[in-house]
């Protein structure tokens, strides 16, 4: 059994992914939604295969950015093999029981299209002006910020689109119109 949908998150580095998802977490509830996070399976295999502190890979350290660039590169090289890879891994880690996944951190088209293509699904673009980023210590990186990692879904048409630029008031809105969209999966009055 599988959930009944799949809200999958994308957006650039520093734009806040990991905010919007737990924002979309606390709306949802945590016996509703279990949070898949593509890049947890991806840093653990990385971590033991180059003897790293995966702790700090985790987290939004200058360590995790010192072995970004070397870690894109081998996750391309995995995913060149197996582009479902860490999509399948990380389901694995999904609780089965919550009719919600949420995945924080789709960077392909074949994430997206690994969870739609198995489940009913909401794509949601997170932005943010290069200005907020900024503010949230992102420079641009080169051989990062021009990388599929972060560019491979700059054209793909999502479902929502979350301006996250400090807007409180916008912000809300957008979630609260997600999760009436997830209402109505789990109510079963959308497929």
């Amino acid at each position: 059994m599988g959930p009944t949908v799949v809200i999958i998150l994308c957006g650039k580095r520093k734009c806040g992914k990991d905010y919007v998802a737990d924002r979309l977490v606390a709306l949802l509830t945590d016996n509703v939604c279990s949070v898949l996070r593509l890049s947890k399976p991806l840093k653990e295999q990385y971590a033991k295969d180059h003897a790293l502190d995966l702790g700090r890979l985790l987290d939004a350290s200058e360590y995790k950015e010192a072995h970004r660039k070397d870690m894109i590169t081998w996750g391309e090289e995995t995913r060149r093999r197996d582009p479902a890879y860490f999509c399948r891994l990380a389901s694995q880690d999904a609780d089965n029981s919550k009719p919600v996944w949420l995945v924080t951190d789709a960077r392909r088209p074949t994430d997206m299209d690994y969870f739609k293509g198995l489940y009913a699904s909401i794509t949601v673009r997170v932005t943010a002006s290069d200005e907020v980023r900024a503010g949230r210590n992102w420079t641009f990186t080169a051989g990062v910020d021009d990388a599929a990692s972060e560019c491979a879904l700059d054209s793909y048409p999502c479902d929502v689109i979350v301006e996250n630029d400090g807007n409180a008031t916008e912000l809300s809105r957008a979630l609260q119109n997600i999760n009436a969209r997830v209402q109505r999966f789990v109510d079963g009055h959308e497929k």
